[in-house]
């Protein structure tokens, strides 16, 4: 239902951009070559929203949560949507942003008790503070990374795949909640899938992060070792993103400006191709992160553990693939 809901709006959108002109037209900083409507985001925020709101009705989700995520959301898509038409400032753009975190990790309580190596650790207030912070980068890593075809789409319905069977054993609102999501991404990837018919746009990808940061969150409230296997499970943006801005950062460049350094990026211009990175992303979630993931949320393996050992070939990655560098991208052996 959800996946065939966003299939046709992101059928319609598409119609819609290209009577009204609303292309992304590629520029020097662009990974793609040819004018591509944009938007088909929407579809993902229309038919969850939505499907959120049918679960609330039905007694599934409580009223403050199911309240948080449409309210933070609709900030979130709607700021996304006047940039992707015009231009919004990144003061005003960051500024909803943490609003619009602030407002999700209320409903949610924070981040509670984790465990590290089988010590419990209570963040108490301060765990507000940092939820807002890693809410604010998750969501802006989601716009960063999505810049090549269907990246962004594969990631998190990788993710919420292997954490709606996680979800399974902590009752059944959890895990349909993820696999909605999941299923309204889906739809919105067929026409995603490189080569391309449309665009997520800011609305979509700024969405779709700040939902799977907020499922993060309220996953962790039912068992703390879901934390780590969403961490685990969004390893290859966090690395990637997190990588290339410290290292921007180092060489003082203006992180808000569009750039085109991300280490996806690079390896992209070196295969002169996005399917080839986006089904290697692929690959990677579901064959080396998806059994530390199931391990780390099943308490087989402690978490932290699990995440280290996940992370390091993501940062190996990163940096055979100059995550960060402006410069020429590898050259063919």
């Amino acid at each position: 239902m959800q996946l065939d809901t966003s299939y046709a709006l992101t059928y319609i959108i598409r119609h819609y951009a290209l009577r009204k002109q609303i292309m992304d037209i590629p520029n020097e900083r662009s990974s793609h070559t040819i004018p591509t409507p944009r938007g088909g985001g929407l579809a993902i925020v229309i038919t969850f929203l939505v499907a959120l709101l049918s679960l609330a009705f039905l007694g599934y989700v409580d009223g403050p949560t199911c309240l948080g995520f449409i309210l933070s959301g609709s900030l979130i898509a709607g700021i996304g949507f006047l940039d992707d038409r015009g231009h919004v400032t990144p003061k005003w753009r960051l500024l909803i942003h943490f609003l619009a975190a602030s407002l999700l990790v209320y409903t949610l309580g924070g981040i509670p008790t984790l465990i590290f190596f089988g010590f419990p650790i209570s963040f108490g207030i301060i765990g507000h503070g940092l939820a807002i912070i890693a809410v604010v980068w998750i969501l802006n890593l989601f716009n960063f990374m999505d810049g090549i075809d269907g990246i962004a789409s594969v990631e998190a319905i990788s993710a919420l795949g292997i954490l709606t069977l996680l979800c399974m054993p902590f009752g059944s609102s959890a895990a349909a909640i993820n696999a909605l999501l999941g299923a309204a991404v889906l739809g919105f990837l067929i026409w995603n899938f490189p080569p391309a018919k449309i665009f997520m746009g800011d609305a979509g990808s700024g969405f779709l992060g700040l939902m799977l940061a907020g499922l993060l969150l309220w996953n962790t409230h039912l068992s703390p070792t879901l934390f780590w296997s969403w961490l685990i499970m969004l390893g290859v943006f966090i690395v990637d993103a997190t990588l290339t801005l410290i290292r921007r950062l180092l060489q003082k460049k203006k992180v808000y400006e569009a750039h085109r350094s991300h280490a996806y990026q690079h390896a992209t211009q070196h295969y002169g191709a996005h399917k080839p990175v986006t089904l290697t992303v692929l690959a990677i979630n579901l064959l080396w992160l998806a059994p530390l993931a199931y391990l780390a949320g099943t308490g087989m393996v402690d978490g932290f553990l699990a995440l280290i050992i996940a992370y390091i070939p993501l940062v190996i990655l990163a940096f055979r693939w100059r995550a960060g560098c402006e410069d020429a991208p590898v050259s063919k052996k």
